[in-house]
This record gives structure tokens, C-alpha cells and sequence, in this order.
């Protein structure tokens, strides 16, 4: 498996790399945004990690750039800012998961493998989940409503396919924050609001059966109403 690194202080890029390769993994680097997504675009990666501050696009634009170019990879973001709300925002901006510095780099592996497990783990199974006319492909990377391509970033991915797993059970923001977004649940926060009104715009607008609903204070759930 291969993993970019992307990351402007040249110890930490050297020692993360270094790191890396003596866990038998093949490691690219980038010092700069600009060339981090230069490679991100032409080579598909199990893993991108990169920080937040970096010349040229900072992490955040990163992100978001590669997953509006439809670079599916999981990103783990790197920074000096480890509050809840630095990890929103990281989180929204695309990232599968965030690790404040200074961090060890047994921290850091054990991320590391639990990213590309997740990656190979979708990318190797070959069912396709279904629900109603709703089906998802996870090889191919592609939700279909009634013959219809849904678009979902990366994240809404996710969390549909989080919820076609658990069809028909109700879901709680806890577990969603937990699973779908690696951090604690604030109550301060609508951000898994947000991405289920987001998702429930996408696979249910446009359709007169209604899939993802929500159960008052108690979650959501995915079922034929």
C-alpha cells in the first residue's frame, strides 16, 4: 500500500516517512499543497496525510479540492489546533480524521492502520447494499436511486453506507460521531445535522418513497416508511 505525506517541516516529513517505510509501507512526499495534490491526483492512494498549515493550498483547501475532484482516498489531517471545533472543520472540509501535534508516532500508526483497514475493507467487498430502488456500490464507488447517480462526497458516503448497514435500526448521533467521524459527540455541534439533512436531500427529495427518517430524540434510521 502506498501513502502520501504531505507536510512543509522537513524533520516531522522525514521522520513520519521514515517511520512509515520501516512498517513496510511505500511513502510519496509533498512539500507543499500544490504538489501534494498533483500527486493525489494521478496516483490512487490508501492513505493521505497531511498538514493543515502548509505554502501553496493549506490543508483544509486541500481537502476540499481533492474531494470535489473525486479523490476518494481517507486524509488524516495533522495540526498544531486540536480543539472540537478545529476537528469540525477539518472534518467538514473533507477528513476522515485528525491528530493534534505533538503526537507519537505510535499515535499516529494506530490511525494509520485503522484508515487503510477501513479503505481495504470497503474496497475489497463486493457486495452491493441495497435498500428499496436505493443501491450502492462500493467498488465502483456509486449510489444509484432509481437508475438515478446520486453525487455524495466522500463523507455522505459514509454515512449511507453506515446507515444501509443498519437498515431498519435507529441510529444515534453518539453512535454516528463515533463511528462516522472518530470524535466525541457535542452536543454544541449540529454538524451530523447538517450531513443527514444533506444526505436526506440527495437520496429522498426527488422521490416519492421516503428512506432516511428521523426519530425525535433518538436518531435516525433507514427504512421503507
Amino acid at each position: 500500500m502506498r501513502i502520501l505525506v504531505i507536510e512543509d517541516e522537513v524533520k516531522t516529513l522525514q521522520l513520519i516517512k521514515q517511520g512509515l517505510e520501516e512498517q513496510q509501507w511505500e511513502v510519496d512526499i509533498a512539500y507543499d499543497g500544490l504538489m501534494g495534490f498533483q500527486l493525489a491526483s494521478r496516483q490512487e492512494y490508501s492513505l493521505i496525510i497531511s498538514d493543515i498549515i502548509l505554502p501553496g493550498i493549506n490543508g483544509l483547501d486541500l481537502c476540499r479540492k481533492l474531494r470535489l475532484s473525486n479523490v476518494t482516498s481517507p486524509i488524516l489531517l495533522l495540526t498544531a489546533l486540536g480543539t472540537t471545533d478545529d476537528k469540525i472543520v477539518g472534518l467538514d472540509a473533507g477528513a476522515d480524521d485528525y491528530l493534534a501535534k505533538p503526537f507519537e508516532f505510535r499515535e499516529l500508526l494506530a490511525r494509520v492502520r485503522a484508515l487503510t483497514r477501513r479503505n481495504s475493507r470497503s474496497t475489497n467487498t463486493e457486495n452491493i447494499l441495497k435498500i428499496a430502488d436505493l443501491s450502492m456500490d462500493l467498488n465502483a464507488k456509486v449510489v444509484l436511486r432509481d437508475g438515478k447517480q446520486i453525487a455524495l462526497t466522500a463523507k455522505e458516503f459514509g454515512l449511507l453506507e453506515y446507515f444501509l448497514r443498519h437498515q431498519g435500526r435507529v441510529i444515534s448521533k453518539v453512535e454516528l460521531a463515533e463511528k462516522i467521524w472518530d470524535v466525541t459527540f457535542d452536543t454544541g455541534t449540529n454538524v451530523i445535522e447538517v450531513y443527514v439533512n444533506f444526505l436526506r436531500k440527495k437520496i429522498d427529495k426527488d422521490f416519492s418513497v421516503k428512506l432516511l427518517h428521523t426519530q425525535i430524540g433518538m436518531g435516525y434510521v433507514l427504512k421503507v416508511s
